[in-house]
């Protein structure tokens, strides 16, 4: 079995888009909606070229997709300093393979704690979710806050902690920046 984990290519928008479509379509009738049911192969296009976005490709085809938004992205809406992680996708076809932990596995640990040192990381997920919240606290994520996404899906935000050192130090001084900038203005 020949099987890799890479960032995906500009020329592989439409099989990402019909991997995510795929993916995600068993969700819409339980009135479970995120915005990439509703994208283009274009908006795929546009996310690979300013986000880094993985395929884990088992025999030559991908099978699962994992994309990590950074907080300096010029259009980010980030409600956390760490990376976002989203776009989460196994095809359905290769479901309850292990393909969708060893990928997030990889871009967690690998990519964003060993290469990028990230303290942490988070994502989004709808709180009517049959199963993922459950995924996410099995892996330590740890719920932070609640919002509405654009279509109306009331989402849970969940952070992990990659590297409890570099976390603890960036809490320090997010401490001394706010105690600064109160200091300043009072």
């Amino acid at each position: 079995m020949t099987e890799r984990i890479r960032l995906a290519k500009a020329e592989e928008a439409e099989l990402l888009h019909g991997l995510l479509q795929r993916a995600y379509a068993p969700l819409i009738p339980q009135g479970i909606h995120f915005t990439i049911t509703r994208s283009s192969v274009e908006d795929v296009r546009a996310v690979i070229a300013s986000e880094s976005t993985f395929v884990l490709e088992n025999e030559g085809r991908l099978v699962a997709t994992l994309t990590v938004r950074f907080p300096w992205a010029a259009d980010s809406k980030q409600v956390s300093p760490w990376p976002f992680l989203h776009w989460f996708a196994v095809d359905p076809e290769f479901k309850g393979q292990g393909f969708g932990s060893r990928i997030i596995r990889y871009v967690e640990e690998s990519f964003l704690r060993d290469t990028m040192k990230s303290p942490a990381v988070y994502l989004a997920t709808a709180i009517k979710h049959p199963w993922l919240s459950q995924l996410y606290l099995r892996r330590g994520y740890q719920p932070f806050h609640r919002a509405v996404n654009p279509l109306g899906v009331e989402l849970v935000y969940l952070t992990r902690v990659l590297d409890q050192q570099r976390y603890q130090q960036a809490k320090i001084k997010e401490y001394v920046h706010d105690y600064i900038e109160n200091s300043l203005t009072a």
